[in-house]
């Protein structure tokens, strides 16, 4: 179902440890990874401090784009848990400056959504 899922646009929850070296240039002193999620060759990758967004673009994959989002900059967020015969969980974030359109992610209905949204609790409602 991973596979399936990943194409039918759900990302999953990854292992940290599979992604720490190949971000720890984009971390800043003491910010450390705590959850990321892979969609197809995409990443949301969650920090301590702000959420970075990982766009791989192209069919090469050679240009990617870093979408760094400070938990400062969301102003609000929302889930929608995955029913009885839904594929996916959906995470919406708010953030300030972008519009009114929320930042809109699936994830597959073996992700714990909760975790999500208490990661996302825990920073911004600080």
């Amino acid at each position: 179902m991973g596979f399936f899922s990943e194409m039918m646009g759900n990302a999953s929850e990854i292992d940290i440890n599979e992604i720490r070296e190949d971000y720890a240039k984009f971390l800043a002193p003491g910010e450390r990874i705590e959850h990321a999620y892979r969609l197809i060759r995409d990443l949301f990758i969650f920090t301590d401090k702000r959420l970075i967004l990982v766009d791989v673009q192209g069919l090469t994959g050679k240009k990617t784009e870093y979408l760094s989002i400070p938990y400062k900059s969301i102003t609000h967020f929302s889930i929608e848990t995955a029913g009885h015969f839904d594929l996916d969980a959906e995470l919406k974030i708010w953030i300030s400056g972008m519009g009114t359109e929320p930042l809109c992610k699936r994830f597959n209905k073996s992700l714990n959504i909760y975790t999500l949204q208490q990661l996302l609790a825990q920073y911004i409602l600080i």
